[in-house]
């Protein structure tokens, strides 16, 4: 189980690779400025992380915590949990194979050959390159890191939430927060508990949670849409479902068409380049799928940044 007291140690154990982790800078601006009718809006710039995500966090955590056989460190992602193994391992001198499945976008591909990893492209979609991905741990032995199902991942990306307090000196009043397979929800709501309100945000096309949450239990949805490379699980994991059922307070869909309006706001308004996946929040508050109070503040995470900038044209 991932409480605060684990968030904490995996801050401290992330300290002894200070010049790896960023601290992300947290954006405070008033609710108009986004034509949004609430005290203000914070944006957590974590697109701004190593290896453009969030998951920089969790994946050297995973490294840290666990000794790396030579075969090195493998893992299945749909891009940015396996760019953040892939720095991790750099820096750290060790190898690394990633799986992707076929959805994912070659940007994503030519930096993980960037950053030393090998590269194995394999299934439709996120599901069948973790299949192809447990198979080859298994003949290789090589250390498994998990897109968003781990201890120390869901504890590593929980420091998120922490680093965003004492930014701020406290809490939101309400945090946004995309959910894939849901290591960020995990780990930001377990940091959170019930000092502010967690609200997951979920394509319509790709709806992990939400499902779950109707079903009283974790179930299979099909995936697809305009962040199903970031936001691909068809399943949310079980750390993220235990922590949800506790400290979430609701679980909302977006249609793409929103998602995508907003990613393009943010790029035009705030020259804000990141992934749909990230733009989740503000597609929430511009479309009214959220709406505020008056007095509130609104925290959002820009999870990403690992696309095709070409896209935003």
């Amino acid at each position: 189980m991932i409480d605060r007291a684990a968030i904490s140690a995996a801050r401290q154990r992330l300290a002894s690779q200070p010049h790896f982790l960023r601290s992300t800078p947290l954006l405070r601006l008033p609710g108009a400025a986004l034509g949004v009718d609430c005290a203000e809006v914070w944006l957590k710039l974590e697109h701004l992380q190593v290896g453009g995500s969030f998951k920089a966090r969790g994946m050297l955590y995973r490294l840290l915590a666990n000794p790396v056989p030579d075969s090195g460190v493998i893992i299945a992602s749909g891009g940015n949990a396996g760019i953040a193994v892939a720095a991790a391992a750099q820096a750290l001198g060790v190898r690394c194979e990633v799986f992707v499945p076929e959805v994912s976008p070659e940007a994503k591909r030519a930096r993980l050959r960037a950053l030393g990893a090998e590269v194995v492209v394999t299934g439709a979609a996120y599901a069948q390159a973790y299949e192809a991905c447990v198979a080859r741990q298994q003949a290789t032995g090589a250390l498994q890191a998990h897109a968003y199902d781990q201890p120390e991942v869901v504890a590593g990306a929980g420091t998120l939430a922490q680093e965003l307090e004492e930014q701020a000196g406290r809490l939101p009043d309400t945090l946004l927060v995309s959910v894939g397979g849901g290591g960020l929800i995990g780990g930001v709501a377990a940091w959170v508990e019930s000092r502010a309100h967690v609200v997951s945000l979920e394509p319509e096309r790709a709806s992990t949670l939400h499902a779950a949450r109707a079903a009283g239990q974790p179930v299979d949805v099909d995936v697809s849409g305009i962040a199903a490379d970031s936001l691909g699980a068809k399943r949310i994991g079980a750390i993220a479902w235990q922590v949800s059922q506790r400290h979430v307070h609701d679980a909302l869909l977006l249609p793409d068409d929103a998602i995508r309006a907003a990613q393009l706001w943010l790029w035009r308004e705030l020259k804000l380049a990141v992934e749909p996946a990230a733009a989740l929040g503000l597609a929430a508050l511009q479309t009214g799928v959220y709406r505020p109070q008056p007095q509130e503040t609104v925290g959002l995470v820009l999870c990403g940044a690992n696309f095709d900038p070409a896209s935003l044209a």
